[in-house]
């Protein structure tokens, strides 16, 4: 494959669940987070990101119905692939849907989802979604079985799940984190060569998105729980600037290279 300038600027999409967490803690009406929405519009988000999960541990419906209603940004739904979840998509018709794996007993999102052995399900499953004008996107591995199985149902987007590289670079496994930079990228220039817009997330940090936003292919990165966490000590709205700066940075860098 041949090597690719940054197809353009990187957008940030703010994952706000963690502003519900924190909200639902203590069964109150705050920290609200549609205001975080627009605090994150603000200092530079380019799309909020929301997961109503099946046991509404965050993100609540009644959430979705105002982040619809005042948004200027794009929403971008995150949701399991059940027939509750599609009607919701089908109901409020949000800018993007993102299909990801969902376990009741998991504390965040594990792996990807495993689009070649439920193909036909889910080709299926996200018609009536691009019919109505959603972009899908499947949240995946680096694994090119699983692109091609996402470009053959005809997803939009991929997202491809950047935890094993983040809980590597925690962990001081230095040898695996870069392996799967590795595979990461590799799979990036793979799933743009086949026409599918490349985005990433999970676990990213200060220390680990610059690689990452480094990868020519990759259009917009999704990023919620650090930024929740540094927002603690520094604020929401510095906290996001910081990270916009730093994919910025990473893209003028491999601009130049």
């Amino acid at each position: 494959m041949v090597p690719v300038k940054p197809l353009g600027k990187l957008r940030l999409g703010v994952n706000i669940d963690h502003v519900a967490t924190v909200r639902n803690a203590r069964g109150s009406a705050y920290p609200d987070p549609i205001r975080a929405a627009r605090l994150a519009e603000e200092a530079g988000a380019d799309g909020i990101t929301a997961h109503l999960r099946e046991d509404r541990r965050h993100i609540s419906d009644e959430d979705i119905d105002r982040l619809m209603e005042a948004l200027t940004l794009p929403l971008n739904f995150e949701m399991a692939a059940t027939q509750e979840m599609q009607a919701i998509a089908l109901r409020h018709k949000p800018h993007a849907v993102c299909l990801v794996p969902e376990k009741r007993e998991e504390r965040t999102t594990e792996g990807g989802l495993e689009v070649a052995r439920e193909e036909n399900q889910l080709a299926h499953f996200i018609a009536p979604l691009a019919e109505v004008g959603c972009r899908v996107s499947i949240f995946i591995a680096a694994d090119r079985k699983q692109i091609e199985a996402a470009h053959r149902i005809g997803a939009a987007v991929i997202e491809l799940h950047t935890g094993a590289y983040c809980d590597f670079h925690a962990e001081g496994k230095f040898a695996e984190r870069d392996a799967e930079l590795q595979r990461l990228r590799e799979m990036s220039a793979f799933a743009h060569s086949l026409g599918l817009e490349v985005h990433a997330g999970h676990g990213l940090t200060y220390d680990t998105v610059k690689p990452v936003a480094a990868f020519p292919e990759v259009m917009e990165l999704n990023i919620g729980h650090f930024l929740v966490g540094e927002a603690i000590f520094l604020g929401l709205d510095p906290a996001i600037r910081e990270m916009r700066r730093l994919m910025d940075e990473a893209r003028e860098e491999s601009a130049v290279a």
